[in-house]
């Protein structure tokens, strides 16, 4: 089954940010990882989260993480956010949701 990739407007804003090395390494493992298998969990790579409602995973591209939903019923992947590591806390403190 193949996903669609939504980004939110502020993930958007958050890859624009990016310089030109990452956004197109970012670019590429997402759609590697997103469009097929976006719950398939691995030891370095894709993590499901704990404690949150939003959002339900992250996805470690080098020193840059994307958190995103599923959502399975429109066969689709949100993405929410698309963050530094250094920035992640600050990033998880004001956009998730705790269960």
């Amino acid at each position: 089954m193949k996903y669609e990739i939504v980004i939110a407007q502020s993930a958007l804003d958050d890859f624009k940010r990016l310089d030109a090395r990452h956004r197109t390494t970012v670019k590429a493992v997402m759609r590697r990882h997103l469009e097929h298998s976006p719950d398939r969990l691995s030891r370095s790579r894709i993590k499901r989260l704990r404690g949150l409602r939003q959002p339900q995973y992250r996805l470690r591209v080098d020193d840059v993480r994307v958190y995103y939903d599923i959502n399975e019923a429109e066969e689709r992947v949100e993405v929410l956010g698309i963050v530094l590591k250094p920035e992640t806390f600050d990033w998880l403190d004001e956009h998730g949701v705790p269960q």
